[in-house]
């Protein structure tokens, strides 16, 4: 396998001047953690390997402000720049594109319009679309096991629900049938997230982690429940994930993207390291 990468995730609120971050448990109980191109900029000095920007608002009046933080963060930050939230079309892709970015990220667009994934893939390549999934773990009814993929947990078999708008909304639609679509739909990526562990810091999903980085073929990025280097390194001995996200530990200086590296290295996973890391 490849370097595994480690991905600081900026949660944008872009409902006051200049954006902030913040942070949150399971989506909710949202906490202001700083602004969006300094902390970018700090995590890029500290080696980060790329930065996901979410605009986790997400409306129209706001799509401009996305733009206007990735290009002022693009100005001093030279690692990749992913960035999603409300991109409904080619042309919300290619705003973000003009002004920055490296990838985009789709997720409520994708699953209304299923083949949204296939226009950005063929216009701006499938390295640049990133399909983020917000899963959710429910308990294996008796009469859903023919159209859901069950995963065996501590808990008993479940299945996880793909959820949209931010996590406000569930589709019924399941997230390891869904990775597969998209994967051949031409999405490059896909950025899974587990809402039961999201802010919790009690690490990450690694039954749903595991399953779809083996099933798919195509980079999987670890995110939710990120509480200290040691969930890193288990996410990475225990399944196939490319990269794992993480917010809070970096957001308020537990710990360093650098550090987080140097534990990992010390422990035998092979890890990027770029640019200032460098010098």
């Amino acid at each position: 396998m490849l370097c595994r990468r480690i991905i600081p995730c900026l949660d944008c609120d872009l409902g006051v001047p200049e954006g902030r971050v913040v942070k949150g448990v399971e989506f909710e109980e949202l906490q202001p953690a700083g602004s969006p191109p300094e902390l970018a900029k700090k995590y890029y000095h500290e080696g980060a390997d790329e930065i996901v920007f979410l605009d986790i608002t997400a409306s129209l009046d706001r799509r401009e402000t996305m733009g206007e933080v990735i290009e002022k963060t693009s100005k001093n930050v030279f690692i990749p720049l992913t960035a999603g939230g409300g991109v409904k079309n080619i042309e919300d892709a290619r705003k973000l594109f003009n002004s920055g970015a490296d990838k985009v990220t789709v997720n409520t667009g994708a699953i209304r319009s299923p083949n949204l994934v296939d226009r950005l893939s063929n216009r701006f390549g499938s390295q640049a679309c990133v399909v983020a999934i917000d899963a959710k773990r429910r308990p294996l009814k008796e009469d859903e096991g023919g159209d859901k993929s069950v995963i065996p947990t501590s808990s008993g078999e479940v299945w996880y629900e793909c959820s949209i708008y931010g996590g406000n909304e569930f589709t019924g639609k399941d997230a390891i049938r869904w990775a597969k679509e998209v994967e051949k739909r031409g999405a490059g990526e896909i950025l899974l997230t587990s809402m039961d562990r999201d802010g919790t810091k009690d690490g990450y999903d690694i039954p749903l982690t595991k399953k779809i980085s083996k099933e798919l073929s195509i980079p999987v990025i670890a995110s939710g429940g990120c509480g200290n280097p040691e969930h890193i390194y288990e996410v990475f001995r225990e399944t196939e994930a490319s990269a794992a996200l993480a917010a809070s530990i970096f957001h308020y200086d537990k710990y360093s993207v650098s550090e987080v590296k140097n534990y990992l290295e010390n422990r035998g996973i092979s890890i990027r390291k770029v640019g200032p890391l460098d010098l």
